[in-house]
C-alpha cells in the first residue's frame, strides 16, 4: 500500500524522476497509450530513458493529469494498482518487481473505454 501511494503521489507531483526511482534501468513497459504518444513503439517502451521521455511527453501533453488511489493487489512479485484517473476513467497499472525495483510494467484499460 505504501508503494503505491507514494506512486501516486509522485504521479499527482508530476514527478517523473520519483516514478522512475522505482523502475530498473532495463526495465519494460507497456500501454495503449504510449502507441499514441510513439506510434513507432508498438506499446512498448524500454529502459528508463524511454521510459522518461514517454511519461514526460504524457504530462506534458496532460498537464490536468491526475490519479485517486483506488485499490492496491499483491502477488508474489507483482503488485496491480488500481486509479482513477482526472477523466474519470479506471485504469491498473501491472508492475512485476525483480527486488525492489520494477522489471515490467503494464498501463491497462477498461476493455469497452478503448
Amino acid at each position: 500500500m505504501a508503494f503505491a501511494e507514494r506512486w501516486v503521489k509522485a504521479w499527482n507531483d508530476h514527478d517523473v524522476e520519483a516514478v522512475l526511482a522505482h523502475f530498473a534501468d532495463d526495465a519494460v513497459f507497456t500501454s495503449p497509450l504510449a502507441t499514441r504518444i510513439f506510434p513507432d513503439s508498438g506499446g512498448v517502451v524500454r529502459g528508463k530513458d524511454a521510459l522518461r521521455q514517454y511519461w514526460t511527453a504524457g504530462i506534458q501533453g496532460n498537464p490536468a493529469l491526475r490519479f485517486e488511489l483506488l485499490g492496491v493487489y499483491a502477488g508474489v512479485d507483482t503488485l496491480v494498482i488500481r486509479f482513477r484517473n482526472e477523466q474519470g476513467a479506471d485504469r491498473l497499472e501491472v508492475l512485476t518487481f525483480d527486488g525492489d525495483l520494477v522489471r515490467t510494467g503494464h498501463g491497462t484499460f477498461l476493455a469497452s473505454a478503448e
